[in-house]
């Protein structure tokens, strides 16, 4: 049987998406690059060819992860009648869409910056996951005060950490004990606290 060449930029998100099934199912430790070519039925030689090396495979989901967090806020998240406004409408989202309907990718996430700490030489590995978690909240909460003419308390920057740790806690708490009342609750109560940061 003839083995069809496809071009590493075709087969880079094919393998990614393999690696994230991979990476849900059974864990950052039992991921190899083996596993993720089984898993996308690739020869383990492609798998290499595209990405070298574990490291790179993992910042490549990461990325991928951030890349859809990203969709989320901009394509569901209005961000036209102000930050207050958009925050609100833009959490609510994101925990509907990739908190209550996908759990086990929040507990990925979690595990990939615990591998990354965990390991040797991975630790740049987790800093950059949360420098470009916080990059595309700030450069979203910028892009929403700036369209609707308004400045922000504080630095964009420290209210993207903010946001994001907030965050965190709550989802933590959801993935160890699922209660998606209570936990809706607690975001709204989150979402609350935020006006006092912005409003100048």
């Amino acid at each position: 049987m003839a083995v069809v060449y496809v071009e590493a930029s075709l087969r880079r998100p094919q393998l990614v998406a393999a690696a994230r099934r991979a990476l849900a199912r059974d864990g950052v430790a039992q991921t190899s690059l083996r596993a993720v070519a089984a898993e996308a039925g690739v020869p383990l030689g492609t798998m290499q060819h595209v990405f070298p090396t574990k490291e790179l495979l993992l910042r490549a989901v990461i990325e991928d992860v951030i890349d859809e967090i990203a969709g989320v806020l901009t394509s569901l998240a209005d961000a036209e009648h102000g930050l207050e406004h958009a925050i609100r409408t833009a959490l609510t989202s994101f925990w509907q869409q990739l908190v209550e309907a996908d759990s086990g990718l929040q507990l990925m996430q979690y595990e990939l910056t615990l591998y990354a700490l965990r390991n040797a030489g991975q630790e740049e590995l987790a800093r950059w996951q949360y420098e470009r978690y916080a990059d595309v909240i700030a450069e979203w909460c910028q892009l929403a005060a700036s369209k609707a003419g308004e400045t922000c308390r504080i630095p964009f920057g420290q209210l993207a950490r903010i946001i994001l740790a907030g965050l965190d806690g709550l989802i933590i708490q959801h993935v160890c004990d699922p209660n998606p009342s209570r936990s809706r609750q607690n975001l709204d109560a989150l979402i609350e606290t935020f006006p006092c940061l912005v409003r100048t």
